[in-house]
């Protein structure tokens, strides 16, 4: 069987065909042929009919006659190409207009019929072109995300390894999957590990819900018909199409506005989506993995997450330790991070030293895995020796260290230690306070709206602390 054979199989969506002729009969015939194969048509007279359409709705395929009055199949062909449409077209042409025929093939049209034709001619140039067409986009989008670079776990310790064995378990099987884990931590690549090892052929397609406004995320997901609304001057294929037959992944799923939540959970219930703007469902075969930095039952509790949608994605959870919880891994986490950037440079892969592992594996980590690479990434960059020492790393890594010694050592003390009767509570609550901001100010490089959103304080109330702790 071949590869685009299997592409059709797991293309079982209805798709909208513009059928553009001057013939009345014959734009009839090919409706009749397409509408039995499952599409639905739209007919126009002539070129001038078919660009209207065009320009007010959104089509999958154009099939059109060469030898046309008024505007004529190649002139049709030159003006959607000029417009930026990249709809495939298929000519239709008699024998004594074969040269017409390759000159449409020139300008993009991706086959030609002759005629007189068979139905079942009309039928394997349709499957093959929309079989080619969405191979195209499927490379297109592979290509994107082939360019951000996918990475790869890396950790032996007891809890990834705990992990692997989940994601073993749950990949194969159709169930939806709910990942949970502070921001930093590798959410994202536990979904494509899910999908890697799920064994379905169709694309691993991410979405950052909290990173697209909300008027645009519907689009984002569903897709959108031409004009559907203000700015629409095309028609798009949603995330949720695209990843027909194989993984979507919806980071930050509690940043999804409640009424999109709803047309999500209809989607789950249903099989099938609806673009903006179109009058038609199309079927879709997906699996859903939601990620989420926050607790998710909290957030069902807080009114962020409908209830129903969270049973409905809750199939399995997996969570995600914080790098604070793998010591085991920094060291290895580490090294993985300054061959690769070395690698990306040029240069001599440098290695730790004992004393910067030491210093590695007793901070805190607020920004797990990600804080780390970036470090590394940066030691790399500004080092010209082989190993890398403390004095390679920025000063608020010493800040951070001591103020999560502090922090750590004033949660953890025990009441008979004597503690509390040599400082009153109140000072031991002003010196955690003074500790906190002043770290949360040094890994947010002294800025103060986003020390302020980490502190889940107001920037008045960070000011006038800054102020009272002279800091």
């Amino acid at each position: 069987m071949s590869a685009l054979t299997l592409i059709l199989i797991g293309d079982v969506s209805m798709k909208r065909m513009l059928v553009v002729d001057n013939e009345a009969n014959m734009r009839k015939v090919l409706e009749f042929a397409l509408t039995s194969m499952g599409h639905e048509v739209v007919q126009a007279g002539d070129g001038v009919e078919a660009l209207a359409a065009v320009e007010a709705s959104h089509f999958d395929l154009v099939l059109t006659d060469l030898r046309m009055p008024g505007k004529n199949g190649i002139e049709l062909l030159r003006d959607l190409r000029a417009r930026g449409e990249d709809v495939p077209v298929i000519v239709l042409t008699a024998f004594g207009t074969i040269e017409s025929a390759v000159e449409a093939m020139k300008l993009g049209a991706s086959d030609y019929i002759i005629r007189p034709f068979e139905i079942e001619t009309i039928e394997l140039a349709v499957t093959r072109t929309l079989a080619v067409s969405m191979v195209e986009r499927e490379n297109r989008f592979l290509r994107e995300e082939l360019s951000k670079g996918w990475g790869e776990f890396v950790g032996t310790g007891e809890k990834m390894q705990a992990l692997y064995k989940l994601v073993q378990l749950v990949a194969p099987a159709r169930s939806n999957v709910f990942i949970v884990g502070a921001t930093g931590t590798g959410k994202e690549l536990v979904a494509r590990a899910v999908h890697r090892a799920s064994g379905r052929s169709g694309l691993f397609v991410p979405i950052n819900c909290a990173a697209i406004p909300a008027e645009l995320l519907e689009s984002e997901l569903f897709g959108h018909e031409k004009g559907a609304f203000t700015g629409a001057s095309r028609g798009r294929v949603g995330k949720c199409e695209l990843a027909s037959g194989g993984t979507i992944f919806l980071d930050e799923i509690t940043e999804m506005p409640l009424s999109l939540q709803s047309k999500l959970l209809r989607v789950l219930q249903e099989g099938t989506i609806e673009r903006l703007g179109a009058n038609v469902t199309m079927a879709v075969d997906l699996r859903i993995v939601a990620a989420t930095n926050v607790d998710p039952g909290q957030a069902v509790e807080a009114g962020h997450l409908r209830q129903d949608l969270f049973f409905r994605l809750n199939v399995v959870r997996i969570d995600v330790p914080p790098l604070r919880d793998r010591q085991e891994d920094i060291g290895l986490l580490a090294e993985h991070f300054l061959t690769k950037y070395a690698a990306e440079l040029g240069k001599p892969t440098p290695h730790l030293t004992p004393s910067a592992l030491e210093r590695l594996e007793t901070y805190s980590w607020p920004g797990n895995v990600r804080e780390l690479e970036n470090l590394m990434e940066r030691a790399v960059v500004l080092s010209e020796e082989t190993e890398i020492s403390p004095e390679h790393f920025p000063a608020s890594l010493d800040q951070g260290r001591a103020d999560s010694v502090v922090v750590e050592s004033m949660m953890h003390a025990a009441p008979e230690s004597g503690m509390a009767e040599a400082i009153s509570l109140k000072t031991q609550m002003e010196a955690l306070e003074k500790a906190l901001i002043r770290s949360a100010l040094v890994r947010n490089e002294n800025n103060k709206a986003a020390a302020a959103r980490a502190l889940e304080i107001s920037e008045r109330q960070l000011w006038y602390k800054i102020k009272q702790y002279e800091l």
